[in-house]
């Protein structure tokens, strides 16, 4: 299915909501978050794309390989991506039912209240993007990144 052919409304609606998830954050931290979700969530599609992104941004080759495994590389990624990313997991991955407190305090401590709420927004605009390219079946490859 083409989805933003099917769904054009929804489809706008997706896009305006993930710009203004984006907004204001790093775009390197975003791209991080984006692809973690995207690996917890087996988007091929969403992995492709912002993996590519994340390497237009400026991040490294090292960093996207090593990020399925970022609590064991040690201080590769700083302590604030590091908030974000374990954020990112808790709250893609709801399998207890809640964020647990003790991530959402770490996030909180790394992230004022307006750059959380957007952090938030981003990861649960992810997931929205990732169960669209499952569900799908979004085949990767040919996106290429703005202005590239």
């Amino acid at each position: 299915m083409e989805f933003a052919g099917a769904a054009p409304e929804v489809y706008k609606a997706m896009v305006s909501l993930d710009t203004a998830a984006r907004k204001g954050l790093d775009p390197v931290l975003a791209e991080l978050v984006k692809v973690r979700a995207s690996q917890l969530n087996h988007c091929a599609f969403c992995i492709d794309m912002h993996t590519k992104d994340a390497r237009a941004a400026g991040e490294s080759e090292e960093r996207l390989y090593l990020l399925n495994a970022w609590e064991e590389a040690g201080d590769l990624y700083t302590e604030k991506e590091q908030a974000a990313l374990a954020l990112t997991e808790a709250v893609t991955v709801l399998t207890d039912g809640f964020v647990p407190d003790e991530v959402y305090e770490r996030a909180a401590k790394h992230f004022e209240e307006k750059e959380l709420a957007q952090v938030i927004a981003l990861i649960f605009t992810i997931n929205a993007w990732n169960r669209i390219g499952v569900t799908t079946r979004m085949v990767p490859g040919a996106y290429k990144p703005a202005g590239h």
